[in-house]
């Protein structure tokens, strides 16, 4: 079996995943994994208004979350990497350099945007209901992707889980998206995760989710590095769901960048 890496794995730490980094690392070495990297939902301050407070780890569990991994490193014979995923707010600019990286010793960044940011506010990526309110989730995720602090974009293609119709503002803000990409020389993920998700009937035809067959043809004839993870949240998804990815990236004659975190 050829041997696959998913730098894309939560625990049970955030509250909607089941399993400890041990119980995904076992199941990936009976998978043939080569590497694997844990990028749970990041902790935030205690002050910071977090829409999504209940799908975390709060900060006094990040050395169990520490320690857990160490734990799943003894027990098998390819690297792991410890990682978060985290939604981007310049406010909190020194918080993922200063405390996730160099306090709590991150190897890697996943930038997951579920929310954006509006009158205070974060309102979830499942509300973008208008072009408005889609640009400005779009300036925000580009604005992130600038900071350098994070290694990919995951799921870049979220948005389509609230648009659901292919239109000239979805198409604009992919492009606009890819293009950032190529510029910054940022990969983009393929999510195995949202293959495993129900679809939905657009007026074009059925469509998953994400990842979105429309957005993936533009990112197929880019030059963006993109690379396939399974956004593991049960131990059994760890590899299965990197192949779906695969599988995916296929359709549309895409060579995938093997990720490793820069360190």
């Amino acid at each position: 079996m050829k041997k696959l890496s998913n730098f894309h794995t939560h625990t049970y730490l955030c509250g909607h995943a089941e399993g400890k980094p041990i119980d995904y690392a076992l199941q990936a070495q009976k998978e043939s994994c080569k590497a694997l990297g844990f990028s749970d939902h990041c902790p935030f301050p205690k002050d910071f208004p977090d829409p999504w407070d209940n799908v975390r780890m709060d900060v006094d569990q990040v050395p169990l979350y520490l320690s857990m991994i160490e734990e799943a490193k003894k027990a098998v014979d390819f690297p792991i990497y410890t990682g978060f995923e985290c939604e981007w707010d310049p406010a909190y600019k020194s918080w993922y350099k200063d405390e996730l990286r160099e306090k709590f010793g991150a190897q890697y960044l996943a930038m997951g945007q579920h929310w954006f940011m509006k009158d205070g506010c974060h309102p979830g990526t499942q509300v973008i209901l208008t072009d408005e309110d889609l640009n400005k989730y779009c300036d925000q995720v580009i604005d992130g992707m600038k900071s350098g602090l994070f290694d990919f974009l995951a799921h870049p293609d979220l948005f389509m889980y609230s648009m659901c119709e292919w239109t000239k503002n979805t198409e604009a803000v992919s492009k606009a998206i890819i293009d950032a990409a190529v510029s910054l020389n940022m990969p983009i993920e393929i999510n195995g995760y949202g293959l495993a998700k129900k679809t939905q009937r657009t007026s074009r035809g059925i469509r998953q989710i994400y990842p979105y067959v429309e957005f993936w043809e533009l990112a197929a004839d880019s030059k963006a590095k993109i690379i396939c993870n399974s956004d593991a949240h049960f131990p059994d998804d760890v590899i299965f769901n990197a192949w779906r990815a695969r599988d995916f990236a296929g359709r549309f004659g895409i060579d995938i960048f093997e990720f490793l975190p820069r360190i």
